[in-house]
């Protein structure tokens, strides 16, 4: 999947408090994995996500090759907006 870096760091932003925790929780993965994920570089604490950027316009291109956390973000962020309406 190919996803602007700017795209994937609003995700991010967008996500509720605890957001990260939850993604995290959910999948069974360590935290900083998640935030590595969305563009942490904090390798220390959590894996390297296989995902490749290219240079390119707003941040470059990111190529991640699972997309299991992205998806989770966006369905946490759907269900927020759902539970604020």
């Amino acid at each position: 999947m190919h996803i602007t870096f700017e795209e994937l760091r609003q995700i991010k932003h967008s996500l509720p408090t605890g957001g990260v925790s939850k993604i995290a929780h959910d999948l069974n993965i360590d935290e900083q994995t998640v935030r590595n994920y969305f563009g942490a570089k904090k390798f220390v604490d959590g894996k390297i996500v296989d995902q490749h950027i290219q240079p390119g316009p707003n941040g470059g291109i990111v190529e991640l090759e699972d997309s299991t956390i992205l998806q989770k973000a966006k369905e946490l962020i759907s269900q927020t907006h759902a539970m604020s309406n």
